[in-house]
């Protein structure tokens, strides 16, 4: 095997597993997003969703310079995040005036906009491993995709049997956001060198995300008892 050869199946190895360290909190926002959805069409929403996130990844790994010269990339993508956890915690789990094929799409949507914005961390890594290599980063990806489906459905799963798992993902996406929102080159150098702070903001995101979400959950079965 000549180095060339070598040097490649090491980049491959090195992108695969890091995007199977990096796919848990991809998995936990596709179970999240396709939780409400009835059995038949979980499996769709979960492979047309992930297709459709990866297809975008890929795209934005071989783009990653010029994605890094947008000013504020990190703290959008982490404001967003924010925004999906808290809707993902507080939607009602009702499917009884929902029609399949609205879940369907809305849950796809809100896969592949979740995962655009919880994977500036994934594309970056990425890229660093694959040297600028185009057909390492596609390969790489689309190794990693049954992982990722595999783990949104056993999320799904755990969620029905334990249903303050749904917390714990959304403070998992909390955290994926604050640190997304900490590590925008604007702020760097701030929360670098003020540690402490940083621990304190994204605590603060977590719990303020579990807090409010909490609350409107609350205010929801009140509404419908008083309606009732």
């Amino acid at each position: 095997m000549d180095t060339a050869t070598s040097d490649f199946l090491l980049s491959l190895f090195s992108i695969v597993f890091l995007d199977l360290v990096l796919a848990g909190d991809n998995a936990i926002v596709i179970g999240l997003a396709a939780r409400n959805l009835e059995a038949s069409t979980q499996k769709k929403a979960i492979i047309y969703g992930t297709a459709g996130a990866v297809v975008l990844r890929i795209i934005a790994t071989i783009l990653v310079v010029w994605l890094l010269n947008i000013p504020w990339l990190m703290l959008i993508g982490g404001i967003l995040l924010i925004t999906i956890a808290y809707k993902l915690l507080t939607d009602e789990n009702d499917q009884s005036d929902i029609k399949a094929g609205k879940s369907l799409g809305a849950a796809i949507r809100t896969i592949i906009v979740a995962d655009a914005a919880m994977g500036l961390d994934n594309v970056l890594a990425v890229a660093g491993a694959a040297k600028h290599n185009n057909l390492l980063v596609i390969i790489g990806l689309l190794i990693s995709v049954p992982i990722v489906v595999w783990g949104s459905t056993l999320f799904i799963k755990l969620i029905d049997r334990f249903p303050w798992i749904i917390y714990l993902g959304a403070a998992v996406l909390g955290y994926t956001a604050s640190s997304m929102i900490t590590g925008e080159k604007h702020f760097k150098v701030f929360f670098d060198t003020h540690p402490l702070v940083r621990y304190l903001f994204i605590a603060m995101v977590i719990v303020g995300v579990l807090t409010a979400g909490h609350l409107k959950k609350r205010a929801s079965k009140v509404r419908r008892e008083q309606v009732s």
